[in-house]
């Protein structure tokens, strides 16, 4: 089961907003996931992430891989 920490695409037409999840990856976008472990709201000015650190750290031990996005949101807020 490859383990991949994503993004789940929330919000209205033109709005998003993203859950950082982890999910297999072999699910949809927007499908079934394991975990939630933050959020990101890039429609405020600057863009909100909010992510618990400890579950990022922890899921990345056991070998979940994140997404080039959510890798980038995470080196920005100093979590890698």
């Amino acid at each position: 089961m490859a383990v991949k920490i994503r993004l789940r695409r929330m919000g209205a037409k033109k709005a998003p907003f993203y859950r950082i999840v982890v999910a297999d990856s072999r699910y949809p976008r927007d499908g079934r996931f394991i975990e939630e472990i933050g959020t990101y709201d890039p429609n405020q000015e600057p863009s909100a992430v909010k992510v618990d650190a400890e579950k990022v750290k922890k899921w990345i031990a056991n070998g979940a891989q994140p997404t080039d996005t959510v890798k980038a949101l995470l080196k920005k807020n100093n979590v890698l």
